[in-house]
């Protein structure tokens, strides 16, 4: 049986935490391979800033993922956008199901998105039939009290996503729905997607938080702002 994780997003754009979070997951649980699902409609994030077409966020992880063996680019959710007004993460794994039988599901995620689970549409099947793979972050109201510095950022972060993803599991419980889940063990990465359009707004250069082939996409195609990366 093989090990398929879905990595799901907006990816607007595509960055190096989240290829750093794919490889890390790729690696420390040794999976087959990662499904990379760009969202066609989110929706919870329909008025979300900036938000590019499809298509923009398509081509960026295509770029970003190229020659990578075990990464593959699915847009499954652009055929579901024919049955549907929004893309629903359930609706994805159903249909990914299908066209790869007998596999051991597992969802790359970020604690954010984590601690919405258990308000998504589907998410009792959902979280039943997948394994949980989430990143880390590091929050000063996350930390456990049991907490120091001498801990390491690393291994705070860790202890204090581990707590919060416990809650979630809890709340499911309560449901009546068993959620496998685990910690990523990986270095903190302070980049994001909102942080890389905010760079672009302010003509700051966008080096080495992309991939260099999304950043000369950006730039040829003057996403995010009607200007040029001052460091290009």
């Amino acid at each position: 049986m093989q090990k398929i994780a879905i990595f799901g997003g907006t990816f607007n754009p595509i960055h190096w935490g989240h290829l750093l979070m794919a490889e890390t997951a790729l690696s420390q649980i040794e999976l087959d391979r990662i499904i990379w699902v760009p969202t066609y409609h989110p929706p919870h994030k329909l008025n979300a800033e900036m938000l590019l077409s499809y298509d923009h966020r398509l081509e960026m992880v295509q770029l970003a993922l190229d020659q990578h063996p075990n990464f593959e680019v699915s847009q499954v959710e652009e055929v579901e956008q024919e049955r549907s007004s929004k893309s629903y993460a359930v609706d994805t794994w159903r249909r990914l199901q299908l066209l790869y039988p007998d596999v051991l599901w597992y969802w790359l995620i970020g604690l954010d998105a984590f601690q919405s689970l258990p308000r998504w549409y589907g998410h009792r099947e959902l979280a039943q039939h997948c394994r949980w793979l989430v990143a880390p972050r590091l929050d000063a109201n996350l930390l456990t009290a049991g907490s120091s510095p001498a801990d390491g950022v690393e291994s705070i972060a860790i202890k204090s996503t581990e707590t919060v993803c416990a809650r979630v599991a809890d709340a499911l419980a309560t449901l009546s729905i068993q959620v496998h889940w685990q910690v990523l063990p990986m270095p903190l990465v302070e980049i994001s997607s909102s942080l890389i359009r905010q760079y672009c707004r302010q003509q700051r250069s966008i080096r080495y938080l992309v991939p260099e082939s999304v950043r000369l996409y950006i730039l040829q195609h003057q996403l995010y702002a009607e200007v040029s990366d001052p460091h290009s």
